[in-house]
This record gives structure tokens, C-alpha cells and sequence, in this order.
């Protein structure tokens, strides 16, 4: 057997990791009483071990202390939701008032449209993707319609070009130049959460504003597992969840940025709320609304204490490794599953996601031959042996080693899972 094939290099790689000693700040489910084979930081992020304490705090001050937790120690609640702010901008790569951590991703990106997609007769089009996420789909559709156009006419997807069903970049300017004094809005995601295609965001950034368009981006398939330069790259708005690569729980409060240009600007249209009206005034109680500056300016309600105290955890990894460390891991590690995938398992699986590692993240969507049957019968086998990966209709697997807490050795206990599965 070639060498780097073999169970000992493997086990070498993890030895000789930098980042190895992260996997010990999780708590990994098991299988048969052994570490299961987990592979789905892309759908939900394991549970730091530090979570469960971070919750607890809170719930002591609660038990103990009542509504005086709102301005008691430095942890209060009154200002929490800035326990996370520096880190969550260091792991985007944006100014600290850029960021607010805040809602849902659904329903920031249903503000920052308000926004952010201001229609015309003349200008009533948004460009996104084809086989976007359903959310951002429906969000899409449902914003045309509020303001009086038609999702036929006025939502412009941008079909796939390469043969694994990605999209080209020459293929992102086409639909751009073709329709444009017409695009008010290009909205487009970091990662392609189906074939893990990870995008150039600053040329489409600068794609749309030669256009006189705005732009956004969805980054829940990219924040924590590639690296951003949210403030350099000068986007709009970006909107992202925390509870896959940020390890913040299910259903985790999600994140917003909005850039610093838009900061003090308060002829934006708006939905206000009172925890976005400036501090210094805010209990006041004026009936006029004053916002606050930076993205914090956007915000509804006080800050979902509970659902924080999870991410303060996760960030804290994030601070102690540093996106560059990870990020070479996940090189490295993805990398390695790919090579094992086409030495090995070149006639079972077909690899759909780009190989270059500029356009993709850790993730790697794979193809069974043989179909969707074929394809469900591998994941289903898979799971039963303790190996997890996630199902995305119509025919692919998606695996992701998350460099926080994945291993080298578990990558090739899913190759020889795939193996045994197909009787190679």
C-alpha cells in the first residue's frame, strides 16, 4: 500500500497537528460506546465543552440576582450581546461596529432588505443564485412581491455552467452586465451549501457596484470555516447563522454585518426597534427613534441572553486558534479526504465540489454512482456504523471535517466505511 494511503499516516498527520488538542474542548456523540464519526459541522456545530458553563452563569445571575443581572457585573445582560462583538468582527474580518450578533438569519436578512433593496420601475431586479438555500429563496420572492414586482420577471438566478453544477464567475458577470440598470440587488451566498463551492465575494462586490447595485451576502456556510474580509471587501450587508461552524446550538441568535459607510447614515429606511435606538438615550423612552450607530443600529429587541452564552464559548476557540491556523488545517484535512476519495474510492464516489482550494471550504459534496437509491443505501449504511455525514436531495452526501475538532484518522475510517459498503 502507498504509504500515504495507510492508517500510520493518518495517524502521523493527527500527530503532528498543531490544532489537535481543540477536539478536546468538545463534547463528540457517541456510537457503540466510541467517539462517533462526525462529520456535519456544516449542518450543526458540536457543543463546546465550555457551553454548558457560559449558560449556567447566566442562570445563577437569574436565580440569585433577578432582573438586577441587566446591570450587575461584567457580564451583565444589559450589554451582552457585545461579549461576542470583537471576536465575532475578528472572524469576519470586520470593524467591531460592524458586527451585531442578533434574530435569525432569516429575519436579518429580511431587514437588511428593507434596507438594502430599494426597487424602481426602472431598477426592481435581484440576482442570486439557482438552487439557492430555501430561505434566502423565499425571502427573495416574498421582498419582489411586498414592494409591488413579479418574481417572474424580477428574480434573476444565475444558472450553473460547469459540469458538477457550479457556477463560473463568467457566468455571475453575464447575468450582471446582461440585465444591468436593472439589478437593485445582487444577493449571493459565500459557500453554495450544496456543492460547497466557495465564492469570490470581492470580485462580485465589485461586479455589482460597477453596475450601480447593491450587495449582500448569505454566509452561513462560511463564517468560521473560510476566511472573510468583511470590512476590506465592502459589501452592503452580510447575514450568517452561528449554529453550524460557530458551535452556538440549534437555532442559535445569528449574525449581521452591516459596513461602516452605513454607519451614521440615517435616511436609510428601517425597521426600528428599541434596543437599535442609541444607548446613551434608549430608556428614555422618547417615542422618536434615534439609532444606534453601526450595525447595532439595526437592532429589534434586547439580546436573547440564553442563546448567546453558548457562541461566547465557541469564540473563545476561535480566539485561541486564529481563523489562519484553522484554516490551513482545513486545507489540509479536506485535502486529504479528497486524495483518499480518488485513490480509493474513484469508481464509488465523484467528487462535486471544486478542487481548487480557493473555491471550496472544508466541505466536500459527493456523488454516488448509481444514483439517488445507490446514494441513500451508502448514507443510511453510514450512519448506521457511526459515520456522519448529512443528505441533500436529490443524490449528494456532504462531508465536512471541521478542523476544530475532526481528525485525520476519521476521514479514513469514512473511506474504509464507504469501502466495506461497496464491496471494494
Amino acid at each position: 500500500m502507498n504509504e500515504t494511503l495507510s492508517p500510520a499516516h493518518a495517524t502521523a498527520l493527527d500527530a503532528a497537528d498543531p490544532l489537535r488538542h481543540l477536539r478536546n474542548q468538545f463534547l463528540i456523540p457517541q456510537h457503540d460506546a466510541e467517539d462517533q464519526i462526525y462529520f456535519v459541522g456544516n449542518s450543526l456545530g458540536l457543543q463546546p465543552k465550555g457551553a454548558k458553563a457560559m449558560v449556567q452563569e447566566v442562570m445563577d445571575l437569574w436565580a440569585s440576582i433577578a432582573v438586577e443581572g441587566h446591570f450587575t457585573g461584567p457580564t451583565h445582560w444589559m450589554s451582552y450581546h457585545r461579549l461576542v462583538r470583537d471576536s465575532l468582527a475578528r472572524v469576519v474580518g470586520a470593524l467591531p461596529g460592524e458586527v451585531v450578533a442578533m434574530n435569525t438569519l432569516s429575519v436579518n436578512l429580511h431587514l437588511m432588505m428593507v434596507s438594502f433593496y430599494r426597487p424602481t420601475a426602472e431598477r426592481p431586479a435581484i440576482v442570486m443564485e439557482a438552487g439557492a438555500f430555501p430561505t434566502d429563496r423565499h425571502a427573495v420572492e416574498a421582498q419582489i412581491r411586498f414592494h409591488g414586482f413579479n418574481p417572474d420577471t424580477d428574480l434573476i438566478e444565475v444558472q450553473p455552467d460547469e459540469p458538477n453544477g457550479t457556477i463560473s464567475m463568467a457566468a455571475i458577470e453575464r447575468a450582471i452586465a446582461d440585465n444591468g440598470k436593472r439589478v437593485a440587488l445582487v444577493l449571493w451566498p459565500g459557500v453554495q451549501y450544496r456543492t460547497g463551492q466557495v465564492f469570490d465575494l470581492g470580485a462580485i462586490t465589485r461586479l455589482a457596484r460597477a453596475h450601480g447595485a447593491n450587495i449582500g451576502f448569505d454566509l452561513a456556510h462560511s463564517v468560521g470555516n473560510v476566511p472573510l474580509a468583511l470590512h476590506d471587501i465592502a459589501p452592503d450587508f452580510a447575514v450568517w447563522c452561528h449554529y453550524k461552524y460557530l458551535n452556538a446550538g440549534p437555532g442559535a441568535v445569528a449574525g449581521c454585518f452591516v459596513h461602516e459607510r452605513h454607519a451614521n447614515d440615517t435616511t436609510l429606511p428601517r425597521f426600528a426597534g428599541w434596543w437599535g435606538h442609541e444607548q446613551a438615550t434608549r430608556f428614555q423612552m422618547a417615542p422618536q427613534f434615534v439609532p444606534e450607530v453601526g450595525a447595532e443600529g439595526w437592532q429589534l429587541s434586547n439580546p436573547p441572553v440564553l442563546g448567546l452564552a453558548p457562541l461566547r464559548a465557541s469564540l473563545a476557540l476561535f480566539d485561541d486558534a486564529g481563523m489562519p491556523a484553522l484554516r490551513a488545517k482545513s486545507e489540509r484535512l479536506t485535502g486529504y479526504l479528497e486524495t483518499m476519495v480518488r485513490a480509493r474510492l474513484g469508481e464509488v464516489l465523484q467528487v462535486i465540489t471544486p478542487s481548487d482550494i480557493e473555491r471550496r471550504g472544508c466541505q466536500l459534496s459527493l456523488r454516488v454512482n448509481g444514483g439517488r437509491s445507490q446514494g441513500r443505501s451508502l448514507f443510511e449504511y453510514l450512519q448506521s456504523v457511526g459515520v456522519l455525514g448529512d443528505w441533500r436531495e436529490p443524490d449528494v452526501i456532504r462531508i465536512s471535517p471541521t478542523p476544530m475538532y475532526n481528525r485525520y484518522r476519521d476521514v479514513y475510517r469514512f473511506i474504509d466505511e464507504v469501502e466495506a459498503w461497496a464491496g471494494v
